[in-house]
């Protein structure tokens, strides 16, 4: 039985044995974290540059592409090199700093969808009180919320994962993973269980009634209310419906497959699901929020 603090590495044992085949899966890998960073970037600055665009909604969604910055960051830089090395290995402080990451990243992404659904039942739900409720000081706390808290708490989480004593260092994933961690634990995980519980009946349970209070509220307004308020609550929810679910399902296929024994499953099927959420969030977010979003469209249209 060996401390965590004594692993020097880890072994990464889901990587193809594919050396004709590596430069192809690079080039993939290299060509779709470009087009993340490009297309995020380019949807941060058309934000930033133009003051039509200084909305509470438009500000919540450029906490939502930062972020996706910032998860994408965590992994395909990591993937690039894991692809053209011939030993698939991760030293402990960096296995140890991408699970941080990893984890972080997905808590904020689920708070910045919480917090961007209350601000759709304000406008919609209470659009006389949107301006006087949504202050610039609440936008700015919000946002600050979102962020400080996933990164405190999950500070816990990592000291309690690295305490633990492992009784060895293989991951059956291509990147670090948390609960792959504490699976190689020997010594009690208790504590690691009891907090994931707390987390998931507390933060996870809250948010996911804060979302489905506030589309409650809005479907009620929908069906009440005029032609143009049912419009206006089409085009503002559906993007942030569409992105709510995609990263739904990507949490999903993760935890599935971190839970149950996938060993019949494909290699090739079980790499593509334990990336999806870390990788089609990125990549589809700004498309779906640029092509419905009317004042982007139209700013892109003029070319600006």
């Amino acid at each position: 039985m060996i401390n965590s603090t004594e692993v020097l590495f880890f072994t990464l044992t889901a990587y193809f044995h594919t050396d004709v085949l590596n430069y192809l899966y690079f080039a993939v890998v290299l060509t779709l974290y470009v087009l993340i960073v490009g297309s995020n970037v380019l949807l941060i600055v058309v934000i930033c540059v133009n003051r039509s665009l200084h909305e509470p909604m438009y500000l919540f969604l450029c906490s939502l592409l930062v972020n996706e910055l910032y998860g994408s960051s965590s992994l395909f830089p990591f993937l690039l090199v894991q692809i053209l090395s011939d030993v698939h290995t991760v030293a402990a402080p960096l296995c140890f700093l991408q699970i941080y990451c990893v984890y972080t990243y997905a808590h904020i992404e689920f708070c910045n969808l919480a917090i961007m659904s209350y601000d759709r039942y304000l406008a919609i739900c209470r659009p006389l009180e949107y301006h006087s409720l949504m202050t610039p000081s609440k936008i700015t706390k919000l946002v600050a919320l979102t962020w400080l808290f996933p990164l405190i708490e999950s500070v816990g989480a990592m000291f309690l994962t690295v305490s633990l004593q492992l009784c060895g260092n293989t991951i059956d994933k291509v990147y670090c993973d948390n609960y792959s961690i504490v699976k190689l634990a020997c010594s009690d995980t208790t504590a690691n269980n009891l907090l994931g519980i707390v987390y998931v009946f507390t933060v996870i349970l809250g948010i996911i009634l804060l979302i489905l209070y506030t589309y409650a509220k809005i479907l009620k307004v929908c069906f009440s209310g005029s032609k143009q308020t049912r419009q206006k609550a089409v085009t503002t929810c559906t993007p942030h419906l569409a992105s709510l679910i995609n990263f739904s399902f990507g949490c999903f296929f993760d935890v599935i497959q971190s839970r149950f024994d996938m060993s019949r499953v494909p290699l090739v099927l079980r790499v593509l699901l334990s990336l999806y959420f870390l990788t089609c969030q990125p990549l589809f977010n700004p498309l779906i929020y640029g092509l419905n979003m009317s004042k982007i469209r139209s700013l892109s249209k003029r070319g600006v």
